[in-house]
Formats: C-alpha cells, structure tokens, sequence
C-alpha cells in the first residue's frame, strides 16, 4: 500500500474553496479556552466544508500562533466571525433559520447516534469550554442538545475530537445526497 501525495488528493486551493457550496453547518465555539482546540475547529471545519465558524467570549481568534498551529492554514479558507455574546450569536443564528444544538450531556438530549439530520435544514453546533461546557445561559436558549455515547471511565471527549464526530456525522448526509443526485 502506498500514500497518496499531496497532488493525488486533488484538493481545491483556497480560492476556489471559498466559492464551493458549503455543508450547512455552523460551529459555535462558546468561551474555548484552548487556542490549540480553535485551530482543530478550523481544520475540522475545513475538512467538511462547513459553512462557519462563531467565535465567542473568551474563545481566541486568528491570528494566534497556536491556532495557526493546528489550524494549518484553515483560517485563511473557513469564514469565522467574532461575537462577544453566544446567546446573542445564536439568537441571530435562529433568526438565519438555522435550528442550534449544544453539543452536551443534557437532561432530554438526544444521542448522536439517534439524532435525525434533515438536509434541508440548516444547523448549528455548539461546542462549549473544556472544564464547564456550554453554558447554562446557552443551554437555555438552544433548541436541544446532541450526545455523543461514551463507553469509559470519562466524562467527556476533547473538544476537538468531539467537535470531529459530531461534524462528520451530520455532515456526511449532505455528501451521501450529493453523491445520490
């Protein structure tokens, strides 16, 4: 077996990116500590070419050396804004008709594995610090919250692998529809 080159993946440059229709997702990221987490979103949000990214309260924006670190040049293709406030972000969220859903272990969520994607929907996640999660205020705004099962002795995934599965795992629909048409 032989790895493909960089060339054999045939990836679009940024320009062309920035034109291509988007997967109809937004990644709301709510006072993320880590700026290495930030720069995984961006990748990751790359990677499945997801619609934006909203960058709230404390969470770090670009440029800072360690999401250029991880986001290896993502945020320079992925659309991202900064809103100071996340319920007021998902306020304006809701009023683009996206329905927002806290990525959380919640009273009443529903299990990743359960959660019924509707490609003519527009969503938005919201993925929330690494020690407090998504906050109360946000939790009592959002539309309901997603889990991801878990089997071990933790309470919880890194944000940027979680951020990883739930993204892959709504986002794959729309790319089954393309690949269906």
């Amino acid at each position: 077996m032989r790895k493909l080159s960089l060339k054999e993946l045939n990836r679009v440059d940024v320009a062309t990116y920035q034109q291509q229709e988007k997967t109809p997702i937004v990644i709301v990221l709510d006072n993320v500590r880590s700026a290495l987490n930030v720069g995984s979103a961006f990748r990751t949000s790359d990677a499945f070419a997801l619609r934006q990214i909203v960058l709230c309260g404390i969470t770090a924006q670009p440029p800072h050396r360690e999401i250029l670190k991880t986001a290896i040049g993502a945020t320079e293709s992925v659309d991202w804004r900064y809103q100071e406030d996340t319920t007021d972000a998902i306020q304006q969220l809701k009023e683009e008709g996206y329905q927002v859903w806290a990525v959380e272990q919640a009273e009443g969520s529903t299990m990743l594995t359960d959660f019924q994607v509707d490609t003519n929907q527009k969503y938005a996640l919201v993925f929330g610090n690494e020690v407090k999660g998504v906050s109360d205020e946000v939790m009592e705004v959002v539309d309901g919250a997603i889990e991801v099962p878990q089997f071990g002795t933790k309470h919880s995934l890194n944000i940027s692998v979680c951020l990883g599965v739930v993204s892959w795992e709504l986002a794959r629909h729309w790319f089954l529809k393309k690949e269906n048409a």
